[in-house]
């Protein structure tokens, strides 16, 4: 049985390809157009999915996309009445968009593909919830999704047990923990459904001045978790804009303007709703608890991305273990609106370990094999050299003790949106000046934006105060008392962005402002290499921790193929390249030609 999941035409389009209930492949579009967040037709993820196993679209059983449009439809257009005549150019914008092409989704699998089978609809949530809990490794598990909007829910609360899942609560349009984020994300100038984590990495720089504000005018917000928005502050009812100026009078001024500079008031506003969004996601898995009884919590929706709201509820200890569906936003859908139909549609058993999941360390992309890529650089007339297992470990391992940055480029690619160790831009967790360096040189993006430690597993407790499996970077946790570094107090006194650049830790390069770091844990059932470079680390080193962020630049979504790692090494100040068993030095390739004004554009923003 060969179920294809969809998701489409919002953001982040992505397929999935089950079979007999094993996860086969998955993949956004972004990797193949090389479009950022593509909302498209998922064409090529599709032919990926199908070409990995063999299969052609004749082989397809099912076709499961992970909403229902018309029900979708049905909000809109009552939004829409309820605020008019407000917001009549967006209507008439919209609507033709929806009637030519959203709402037939049927045909357009057909006049795509050439499918003529059956084709489900589960309800967007019901699809957030699948992916959470049918490969997590639980049989019983309390599930929240938390996201902007699907056809009307923005936040349920469902259980899941064996093959059942069942949505018990929601809370419905226009009341949305997601929306009200992403209202903050466009107040401070950043793009929605990009730029949250920009505010959550700059929420630790500012001081939570406008939380009571946000909770006594914008926010109903009850002891279960439950809340209601006073929409009188907000325009995105009528897709005008996220905030209007009601919003902008009660906060002091009209919002920043994109790549203008940050100052203390955004600090403070991201702070401010970081500081909410924890609260609501604590008060919500205390409900969910009481609810279910369920020791267990999955979540999955947009909002699940928020790694320092997950490690608050771990901290709070309010489930035994928590599991996050590593493609929690809309990507995700694809992957369990196919696991919804096998177990839910079809009533397909389901058999839990209690140990490990079954999405495959979330590699379910692309790979190329060394000899694939050795054939790639002989063509090419590239230098590199090429390095047995252990030797290629060892000598990366020296490579970055010397401070210096490595493209890492090995195996499947990620699904969702964190690298894994799979398509990585490593480097030395203990350099002070590794942060900025990664940041303005490789990353090009701003500088108050934190990188993420990958550390083996059995080390984590040493390093954070954490004992827990955090495969997928979900998960944000303190660095241990003794690892940090005695402050000045004029250090103690600084404010604000002049915090950053401080060195505050033994790992100086993954360790925030506040003391957090987002962490990676790496076991040896996941990523074969990436798990033998850090131990071939640690054994020269004394240190099992390295930074581990996404290979690819500002604006870019994660290198697929060998040939836009390379790009990518050669636009960038990273000084070597691992493609499989091949390593890469900077010093002995030729300039690409015609790429000055690429790196201009991007040094200039």
């Amino acid at each position: 049985m060969n179920i294809l999941g969809l998701s489409a035409f919002y953001h982040d389009s992505a397929a999935c390809l089950v079979t007999d209930g094993r996860i086969v492949a998955a993949a956004q579009e972004e990797r193949f157009t090389r479009k950022k967040h593509d909302e498209a037709f998922p064409a090529r993820a599709i032919e990926y999915c199908l070409s990995s196993a063999g299969l052609k679209i004749s082989d397809v059983d099912l076709v499961v996309f992970y909403e229902k449009p018309f029900l979708k439809f049905e909000r809109l257009l009552e939004t829409y009445l309820a605020c008019a005549p407000y917001g009549i150019r967006s209507f008439i914008k919209a609507m033709p968009v929806w009637l030519k092409r959203k709402l037939w989704i049927k045909d357009i699998i057909a006049s795509e593909l050439g499918y003529s089978g059956k084709v489900l609809f589960p309800e967007h949530h019901e699809s957030h919830a699948a992916s959470a809990f049918f490969p997590s490794p639980f049989e019983h598990a309390a599930v929240l999704t938390l996201d902007g909007v699907g056809e009307w829910a923005t936040s349920s609360l469902s259980e899941g047990k064996g093959n059942q899942l069942r949505i018990l609560q929601e809370i419905r349009f226009p009341h949305s923990l997601g929306l009200l984020y992403s209202a903050f994300t466009y107040y401070t100038g950043f793009k929605v459904n990009s730029g949250e984590y920009k505010v959550m990495g700059l929420a630790p720089y500012g001081e939570p001045r406008y939380k009571d504000l946000i909770l006594e005018k914008l926010m109903d917000l009850k002891a279960d978790g439950s809340f209601k928005l006073d929409l009188s502050y907000f325009d995105y009812c009528a897709g005008l804009r996220m905030t209007n100026d009601r919003f902008h009078r009660l906060f002091g001024g009209p919002p920043r303007k994109p790549e203008t500079r940050l100052t203390q008031r955004e600090m403070d506003l991201a702070r401010s709703v970081q500081e909410v969004t924890e609260e609501v996601m604590v008060r919500m898995a205390r409900h969910a608890r009481q609810v279910t009884g369920a020791r267990n919590l999955c979540l999955a929706g947009g909002v699940a991305l928020n790694c320092v709201g997950n490690g608050r509820i771990l901290r709070e200890r309010i489930f035994d273990r928590l599991w996050i569906q590593p493609a929690a936003g809309d990507a995700g859908g694809a992957l369990g609106a196919a696991l919804a139909a096998w177990h839910t549609y079809l009533g397909s058993p389901r058999s839990a370990s209690g140990s490990g999941d079954v999405i495959q360390g979330s590699y379910l992309g692309p790979s190329y094999s060394d000899e694939e890529i050795g054939r790639y650089l002989d063509q090419e007339g590239i230098p590199s050299r090429r390095l047995d297992e252990d030797k290629l470990a060892r000598t990366v391992a020296e490579i970055l003790a010397s401070a210096k940055v490595v493209g890492w480029f090995q195996g499947r690619m990620e699904f969702g949106p964190r690298a894994l160790g799979s398509r990585s831009i490593l480097g030395d967790a203990r350099s002070p000046k590794m942060q900025e360096t990664m940041n303005l040189k490789i990353k090009f993006r701003e500088s108050f934006r934190p990188f993420a430690p990958a550390v083996l597993r059995e080390k984590v407790s040493e390093y954070f105060e954490m004992d827990a499996d955090s495969p997928y970077m979900l998960l944000v946790a303190p660095v241990r008392e003794h690892l940090r570094r005695q402050m000045s107090p004029e250090e103690s006194s600084r404010f604000g962005i002049d915090k950053l650049n401080v060195v505050r830790s033994s790992i100086p390069a993954v360790t925030h402002v506040d003391y957090s770091a987002r962490i990676q844990t790496v076991d040896d059932r996941t990523h074969e290499r990436f798990r033998r470079l850090l131990e071939a680390f640690e054994a020269s080193q004394g240190c099992p921790v390295l930074i581990n962020t996404s290979f690819n630049v500002r604006g870019e979504p994660l290198v697929c193929s060998p040939a836009e790692a390379y790009r990518c090494f050669m636009r960038t100040d990273m000084d070597y390249l691992v493609l499989g068993d091949r390593l890469l030095d900077k010093t002995e390739q030729k300039p690409l030609s015609g790429d000055t004004d690429w790196k201009r554009e991007f040094e200039l923003d």
